[in-house]
C-alpha cells in the first residue's frame, strides 16, 4: 500500500525485454535506504517487488500483466520515474489509499498553466468514469491528486508548486501516455451498490431479487 506521495524522482538505467519478461533497474538515492529484496516499490504508480539491490540502483522484474496494463514495457533507459516505499505503520497518510494496482493507462490530453497554478487533463478509458468524481482522489503515475473538474472521461487535476516540481509530472506532454488508478474506496462502494456488474456473468448488479433480500 501507497499513499501517492512521491518520495523521490528516480532514472531507469537499463531495461532488457524477452518476451513477456522484462528486467529493469532504476536509479535512485532516498528509496535505497533500507530497501531489500522482496520490498514493493511503487514505479510511476505500478507496484513492483524489488529483486536486486546494488550501491546506487535497484532491480524489478515485470511480467505479462503489469507489461499489458501499465506503461512499463514502454520504458528505456534515461527516462525519470517516480518512486514510493510501501507505507509502514508509523507512516503519515497525507494522500490517499493507492494499491499500486494501475487499472488503466491514460492519454495526457492538456498540460496548462505555469506558475503556481498547473493544469493536466487525461482522458479516461470508459470504464473508469464511474469512479471518478470531482474533488475526489486519483493517482497518476503513481501521484494523488484531487479532481478538480469532471467532462465524462476527461478528468483535470491542479497541481501545485512542490508536487510538480518534486514528481515527474513536469515531464508530461499532451500525447504522454500515464498509469492510473482509480480509488478503490471507490471501487468497493460501486461494488456494493451493484454498479460495478461483472462485464461476462452480469453478477454484482442492481435486482429486484436483491433489493427484495436487503428489505426494500
Amino acid at each position: 500500500m501507497f499513499t501517492g506521495l512521491v518520495e523521490e524522482a528516480g532514472r531507469i538505467r537499463s531495461v532488457s525485454r524477452a518476451g513477456d519478461y522484462q528486467r529493469m533497474s532504476v536509479e535512485c538515492r532516498m528509496v535505497l535506504e533500507d530497501a531489500a529484496v522482496g520490498d514493493s516499490i511503487s514505479i510511476d504508480g505500478a507496484c513492483q517487488t524489488v529483486a536486486a539491490v546494488e550501491s546506487s540502483s535497484f532491480s524489478v522484474d515485470t511480467l505479462a500483466e503489469s507489461l499489458a496494463k501499465t506503461t512499463l514495457g514502454s520504458f528505456v533507459a534515461g527516462r525519470r520515474v517516480n518512486l514510493e516505499r510501501a507505507v509502514t505503520p508509523q507512516t503519515r497518510l497525507g494522500g490517499h489509499f493507492v494499491q499500486g494496482h494501475v487499472d488503466a493507462t491514460a492519454k495526457v490530453v492538456a498540460v496548462r498553466g505555469g506558475g503556481v497554478n498547473r493544469y493536466l487533463t487525461v482522458d479516461l478509458p470508459d470504464l473508469l468514469e464511474r469512479y471518478v468524481v470531482r474533488e475526489g482522489s486519483i493517482a497518476l503515475n503513481g501521484v494523488s491528486l484531487t479532481i478538480a473538474r469532471l467532462d465524462r472521461t476527461k478528468v483535470t487535476v491542479n497541481i501545485i508548486p512542490v508536487t510538480w516540481e518534486a514528481t515527474t509530472l513536469c515531464d508530461l506532454r499532451e500525447g504522454s501516455t500515464v498509469n492510473v488508478e482509480v480509488d478503490i474506496i471507490g471501487r468497493y462502494v460501486a461494488k456494493m451498490l451493484g454498479r460495478d456488474p461483472d462485464p461476462e456473468t452480469g453478477a454484482g448488479s442492481l435486482t429486484p431479487e436483491r433489493l427484495a433480500a436487503w428489505g426494500y
